[in-house]
């Protein structure tokens, strides 16, 4: 698939002009073939090549996703950045029929999904008001040592397991999912139940409709079994403080988007920053000088941090979708009411007009504007818990393994493919 895109990119390239860049009618864009997205890339911790070749030359560009459906991919940071902030595309309008669906097994899409259309009728700002106050950078710097002794802890197992030990087992998958069921008082025994529904969420085309939909009602059900449950014993959690929460005027939420709440935020909680956490260690590694300036300066830690969610090219994994309301110009040209735009938040993170040296990571790079949380009105809500997890998980692996190093070649290393986010499959390390 990767040759065949390159292919495309190559005549879409060298026929003559982007006929999607400013000036460029977008019917001549149609006579074009689409790339197959999502992009590929030859080895774990590398972008794909063609992205460099649609900044420059096609940074508008129709692509094709697993679903079949045709979308437009933006991968200019000043185009993804406009198009996640701009209020003629939204979220909501990928609900609309016509709207481009992620896979063919779920005619919604996990953008508009049974959970996504219940948030939507909460009202996004007043959603996020309520469910904002608890993810603020102070509660989650007082989470801080509870999460750093649980690292330490996890760490403690893996020496005992002995090396080669496999850092996504032993440490990136399972810190994430304990931090978020205790914030959320989900029961940590749970656990394989809902990894097999984010997977299948998230999987572009392995499941059937009828798997989708049945892991949506399986899902739901249990969420609203657990909310219940906190009704009747509450508890100090998220979900209980949300069952007693109201807004401004004094409403609660609904039961509707209480399950929806909690399916959404044990999704986003653990998924994401469990594959950055074993990332971050792989690109840390993968050049031991990276490794060793941070073990002896730890101070570092935060700046790095920052760098790392910029460098990474799968971090942001399929990037996010928005649906324009009403005819839109961007940079490389003027994106049709109607259309489905994919926004690539990490190819923009390598943009060359954005950065300099975006190519090469800088731990010392200040400031650092990434879009690896998205930016605008939908941004990622919980990023101070994402970025205190990895700040708090890098620390204790500074300190407590600093001869860590990887057990294999970084370019053996392989990735998840066919999802949204594409996490190692493993990280085999020694120390």
């Amino acid at each position: 698939m990767a040759e065949k895109s390159s292919e495309k990119l190559s005549q879409l390239l060298y026929s003559g002009p982007c006929p999607h860049r400013r000036g460029g009618p977008y019917g001549s864009f149609r006579r074009h073939p689409p790339l197959d997205y999502p992009l590929t890339s030859k080895a774990a911790l590398e972008p794909p090549e063609e992205w460099a070749g649609l900044r420059e030359g096609c940074p508008v560009a129709r692509v094709t996703l697993p679903s079949g459906d045709e979308a437009t991919l933006l991968t200019r940071y000043d185009d993804v950045r406009a198009a996640l902030s701009d209020p003629r595309l939204s979220r909501e309008g990928l609900a609309s029929p016509d709207a481009a669906r992620v896979s063919a097994g779920d005619t919604a899409g996990i953008f508009a999904s049974p959970m996504a259309r219940a948030l939507n009728d909460e009202g996004h700002e007043r959603w996020r008001r309520m469910v904002g106050r608890w993810f603020t950078a102070r509660r989650m710097s007082a989470l801080r040592p509870g999460m750093e002794e649980l690292a330490g802890r996890l760490i403690g197992r893996m020496r005992e397991h002995g090396n080669p030990a496999d850092l996504v087992t032993h440490l990136a998958f399972p810190l994430p999912v304990l931090v978020i069921c205790s914030m959320l008082g989900v029961p940590e025994s749970d656990r394989d139940a809902f990894k097999a529904w984010s997977d299948t969420f998230l999987n572009t085309t392995r499941y059937t409709k009828a798997e989708t939909e049945a892991a949506h009602r399986d899902f739901a059900a249990y969420m609203s079994g657990l909310v219940d449950a906190k009704r009747a014993a509450p508890g100090d959690d998220l979900l209980s403080h949300l069952l007693a929460g109201a807004d401004s005027e004094g409403e609660p939420m609904s039961e509707a988007g209480l399950v929806a709440t909690g399916q959404a935020l044990l999704l986003a909680g653990h998924e994401t920053t469990a594959g950055f956490i074993a990332m971050m260690t792989a690109h840390l590694l993968s050049d031991r000088t990276r490794w060793e300036r941070l073990v002896a300066d730890p101070s570092l830690v935060r700046r790095s941090v920052e760098e790392l969610l910029r460098f990474d090219p799968n971090g942001s994994g399929f990037g996010m979708l928005r649906y324009v309301h009403e005819d839109t110009e961007f940079s490389g040209g003027t994106v049709p009411r109607g259309t489905t735009v994919v926004c690539s938040m990490a190819a923009a993170n390598r943009d060359e007009r954005a950065w300099q040296d975006a190519a090469a990571m800088d731990l010392d790079r200040s400031p650092n504007p990434h879009l690896a949380f998205g930016v605008g009105p939908h941004s990622c809500l919980g990023q101070p818990l994402a970025r205190t997890e990895l700040q708090a998980v890098l620390t204790v692996l500074l300190r407590e393994l600093p001869t860590l190093r990887l057990a294999v070649d970084p370019r053996e290393l392989r990735r998840h493919e066919g999802l949204l986010t594409s996490p190692l499959r493993e990280l085999p390390v020694t120390w």
